[in-house]
């Protein structure tokens, strides 16, 4: 099935338009998928079918920092069983990191396997962090740093800090499903 967006020329020939941003571009082709597909893509960004539903019926959204706006919103809104859902959807194993390599790399997936088993068993839920901005050769310590030190949290204060990490994965998702070609 092609998307709906297949054949819509962003600028006609002869026109003086500016070509829409990549970003607005993304935005037009969101906001005209069926409801069943917004639900698809929206819950690739966040496990949580509650925020999928809310942040689908705002469509259509004018720009792009009205969906963003519209998704922290609805996380923030999550109750504790829709964050356990949220989590619940992420990925289960840790995946090897791009750009972890080197020496000192095996062990350091080690530790990493070690330290994501002891925070699924001290928290019930698995360890997510946003690591937007950071470059791959940062990812590995950045990972490690933070879940060594989450690991000291107390419960609550932990779901507080996984719930905004899985706000700011979900601001993210959004933005490269608006930048995605597609």
């Amino acid at each position: 099935m092609q998307p709906p967006w297949c054949g819509i020329s962003s600028r006609a020939p002869g026109s003086a338009l500016p070509r829409p941003r990549r970003e607005d571009i993304g935005l037009v082709r969101f906001n005209a998928l069926s409801r069943d597909d917004t639900l698809t893509a929206l819950l690739s960004c966040c496990g949580s079918r509650r925020w999928a539903e809310r942040v689908a019926a705002h469509r259509p959204y004018p720009d792009a920092e009205s969906l963003l706006a519209a998704s922290d919103e609805a996380c923030y809104d999550l109750t504790a069983v829709e964050l356990d859902e949220a989590l619940a959807e992420e990925s289960l194993s840790p995946q090897p990191l791009v750009g972890a390599r080197g020496p000192g790399t095996l062990a350091a997936h080690t530790a990493l396997r070690a330290a994501h088993a002891e925070y699924e068993r001290r928290f019930r839920h698995v360890f997510v962090i946003c690591l937007d901005g950071y470059r791959d050769e940062e990812l590995l310590d950045q990972v490690l740093s933070g879940i060594r030190t989450r690991l000291g949290n107390e419960p609550d204060e932990e779901r507080t800090i996984a719930a905004e990490e899985l706000r700011r994965l979900a601001r993210g998702r959004l933005i490269r499903l608006m930048s995605s070609e597609r």
